[in-house]
């Protein structure tokens, strides 16, 4: 069997390419380039992926365990697909996740169809801390991994149900440490390297900072939920739902994004009992299992947060609305909602906006 190893130049992919060689299989490493060296040239203190020195460590890599290595350069898909799509949410008042729209876009979903159809590889393989299984009530599904502090199933939630095929996870059954040392035993040249911290192409700026030198300053009014004026805002992209800090404002008691107003440009704060919400509407949802067979569900509105416990989900025209069985906070208009039975992940969707 072929596989391709989508090789990041990170050490979770290179263990992946190690220990599917290991196993016998036909492996070829395959690296995206989405940044220029002009792009990148951010010094040390930003540790991103997909860059120009992470292709040369992948290659490095590549070459140390004796496999074939190509690099392909989607630097133009991936700004289409991804940071226009992050720009124009943002403008539109809303927080997106460009690292679940980038699997099902560009790395993951994608990817695997492309090297299939390209290269004949019957299967992707990614550094990705989740598990691919065989589920008797549900199918191939995918679950989450071994290490819950790693748990990236979240950010896979938007990957199509028919691209569960072609995919293998093989770190689902490792923690950190143990890829490490596997890494170091085998003297990886990246045994030791730093893991990304953050999302790729902002290259240590905060989204604000990225929209405001595309789309420059675009001031409007902060307003109470009462109505009361309190202040002015630079733009409505430096602002998510439930921030307290960097409002500008005083007043007598904290005060929170509680919406964002994009036909206005208004950013509307208030107290904190304001951010919660028992319903909220799904636009696209995936559906990795069939709805229809969902049974006890559970849903994460962030990466972090704490999955809360599903009373209805309802099709409501091009709409879902999900109804949970306690308050959530914070709901976000932008943000990815993903959707779980246990360990099991059953799809995901993009928030449309709180339920009214």
């Amino acid at each position: 069997m072929r596989v391709a190893v989508g090789m990041s130049g990170g050490v979770d992919s290179s263990v992946t390419a190690l220990l599917l060689k290991e196993r016998g299989y036909d492996v070829i490493g395959v690296t995206l380039r989405f940044h220029s060296e002009e792009a990148c040239n951010v010094g040390e203190t930003h540790n991103v992926c997909c860059s120009p020195e992470d292709v040369k460590d992948a290659s490095r890599v590549a070459r140390r365990l004796g496999i074939p290595h190509i690099v392909i350069d989607w630097e133009k898909l991936f700004k289409e697909r991804v940071i226009d799509y992050f720009v124009r949410e943002y403008l539109r008042g809303r927080t997106p996740n460009p690292c679940a729209v980038c699997n099902r876009e560009v790395k993951t979903g994608f990817f695997a169809r492309y090297l299939r159809d390209v290269a004949g590889a019957d299967k992707l393989a990614t550094g990705h801390y989740a598990r691919i299984e065989k589920d008797e009530r549900y199918g191939l599904v995918i679950k989450r991994p071994r290490d819950e502090r790693r748990d990236q199933t979240y950010f896979l939630s938007l990957v199509r149900r028919e691209d569960l095929p072609l995919l293998m996870f093989p770190l689902g059954e490792l923690t950190k440490e143990e890829v490490r040392e596997i890494a170091k035993r085998h003297k990886l040249p990246v045994a030791q390297k730093r893991d990304s911290q953050e999302v790729c192409f902002l290259m240590g700026r905060s989204p604000g900072e990225f929209i405001r030198e595309i789309a420059g300053k675009r001031e409007g009014p902060i307003v109470h939920v009462s109505g009361k004026v309190l202040g002015k805002h630079e733009g409505i992209y430096n602002f998510t739902i439930g921030q307290r800090r960097g409002l500008g404002v005083s007043y007598g008691r904290p005060l929170y994004v509680v919406d964002i107003k994009p036909e206005t440009n208004t950013l509307v704060v208030g107290e904190e009992e304001y951010l919660y919400n028992d319903e909220l509407l799904v636009k696209d949802l995936n559906e990795q299992v069939p709805l229809h067979k969902w049974e006890k569900v559970s849903a994460q509105i962030r990466y972090r947060h704490k999955p809360v416990e599903v009373k209805e989900i309802r099709k409501e025209g091009e709409l879902y609305r999900v109804k949970f069985k306690e308050d959530v906070r914070g709901i976000t208009p932008g943000q990815v909602i993903a959707f779980y039975d246990g360990d099991t992940l059953l799809g995901g969707g993009i928030i449309e906006s709180p339920a009214v």
